[in-house]
């Protein structure tokens, strides 16, 4: 027989595991739960008592006042076209089928394209709203919102193979297993919910980003603050649903259980930040239970919002949902909302991009638009900042004859609500497309610029790490201070 101490006094509980089990109420989500504890070495017994450590979701205050309260990052997976969507190129129509004149140097791609011949838009652009900002015809709907876009037309990177250039959107460098911008958010911030977790990850059901998880990952950041992935359906989110036969009175009591065994961990005498950020992150997950299904039920939306987002439509029901889900995320308090467009391969259209940028325009375009009018008409896009972009752009060289490879070189990016001053274009591509070469914006500047909206210094925003204080900018980064409302 074992003894641990409860609210009056030391219990008798029998030594047993499967009396344990019993006892405590929680099946194999109370193991699983003493399993992951163990296992990081943060569960030990016979230790006194000590008052449990803070937690790691609390809500933290600003560096200065922040404009934006939540993000909804909208992220095009495989690299979109710029010059077939937001930064038209006349010079691409007047050398079609020619080689890049050699005046525009020697740059990187995946392959050798001296031989490919340059690629004209797919479609026509047209000027759209008061700025009179250039959008394909591929977009007309995003067209019509462009009054409240940055477009960031001088956008680079540092790698032009997918992974890495995932790694460096998400986690400011293009090496695995460095904590995600959302990951970096909710350190920084805390949650606004005591309900819902700080950072949500809603994948494309068709398949993952490449790179996988490590895009929205903690990394070196306690647990607490990774991303919680969230799917459609009647489980958002798996492993949630209490087991079959057990109660809530028993569930809680699972939870507090857990809890004085934390407190009996001598690590806790320091504050052991692992500890008390599984902690929380069980607690949260218990009380996800009763609150993260509301996100995904849908049936107090009108069919005018319902529209909106296109869920009448069977091509734009699917990201539409999603988009939907962002915006229920983001009034119930969850500071960092990232959204997958596209399969493994995406926008990856290494051929027949008309018929690959054709679908995924058609699927994203109305649920993007939707969802930016929804939060301006619920008064919610002043205080959430919405991003739409990929891993890195298309080169206007052609391969395949009809597609394009990979262009880390210069691409566009938007921003929109969240104190950015929209009805704007920041930067610009050189004649054909290929590099950035005013003002230009590296991922690094992108993430200061977030964060600074958020109320962050991203140069404050540290954690020390193996004797070094990191931060998602690394030694770079400047915000885009036209950008700023």
């Amino acid at each position: 027989m074992g003894t641990c101490t409860g609210p009056s006094g030391p219990e008798t509980r029998p030594a047993s595991r499967r009396d344990f089990l019993r006892h405590a109420g929680g099946g194999f989500g109370m193991l699983a739960l003493a399993s992951l504890l163990a296992k990081d070495g943060l569960l030990a017994a016979g230790a006194p008592p000590t008052p449990a450590a803070g937690n790691p979701l609390a809500a933290k205050p600003t560096h200065f006042a922040a404009k934006a309260k939540s993000v909804i990052f909208l992220f095009m997976s495989g690299g979109p076209s710029h010059v077939d969507l937001f930064d038209p190129k006349p010079d691409l129509i007047r050398l079609a089928g020619q080689p890049i004149p050699e005046s525009f140097g020697t740059f990187k791609t995946r392959r050798a394209v001296a031989k490919n011949k340059l690629l004209p838009p797919l479609r026509p652009f047209k000027k759209y709203g008061h700025c009179g900002m250039d959008v394909s015809d591929l977009l007309p709907n995003i067209a019509g919102c462009v009054d409240d876009l940055c477009l960031l037309r001088g956008c680079y990177g540092d790698s032009v193979t997918h992974p890495e250039s995932v790694y460096l959107m998400n986690t400011g460098t293009i090496l695995m297993g460095k904590p995600s911008l959302g990951s970096w958010v909710a350190y920084g911030l805390g949650s606004e919910s005591e309900n819902m977790p700080a950072f949500c990850v809603l994948p494309d059901p068709a398949g993952w980003v490449k790179g996988g998880a490590p895009a929205w990952g903690n990394g070196f950041l306690p647990a607490a603050y990774q991303g919680t992935i969230l799917r459609g359906g009647e489980s958002p989110i798996l492993n949630l649903k209490t087991p079959a036969g057990v109660s809530d009175k028993q569930q809680a009591a699972t939870v507090d259980l857990i809890n004085r065994l934390n407190r009996a961990n001598p690590a806790s005498v320091s504050g052991d930040s692992e500890l008390s950020a599984r902690s929380a992150a069980y607690e949260l997950a218990f009380r996800m239970q009763a609150h993260a299904p509301g996100v995904v039920d849908i049936s107090t939306e009108t069919n005018a919002t319902r529209r909106m987002y296109g869920l009448d439509n069977q091509a734009t029901a699917e990201f539409g949902l999603r988009c939907l889900f962002a915006r229920r995320m983001v009034e119930r308090g969850v500071r960092f909302v990232q959204l997958y467009c596209g399969d493994t391969n995406g926008w990856d259209a290494h051929n027949k991009i008309e018929a690959n940028h054709g679908k995924l325009c058609a699927e994203s375009d109305l649920p993007v638009a939707g969802l930016l009018k929804d939060l301006k008409s619920r008064g919610l896009l002043d205080s959430t900042l919405v991003i739409w972009g990929g891993e890195f752009g298309r080169t206007p060289m052609s391969e395949s004859n009809d597609g394009r490879d990979h262009n880390p070189h210069g691409f566009c990016m938007w921003m929109a609500g969240g104190g950015v001053k929209g009805g704007q274009i920041i930067g610009a591509t050189d004649a054909v497309g290929l590099r950035a070469t005013e003002d230009r914006t590296h991922v690094h500047d992108i993430h200061a610029t977030i964060l600074h909206l958020m109320g962050m210094d991203h140069t404050r925003l540290t954690f020390r790490h193996n004797g070094r204080d990191e931060r998602l900018t690394d030694v770079a980064g400047n915000v885009i201070a036209k950008a700023l409302a």
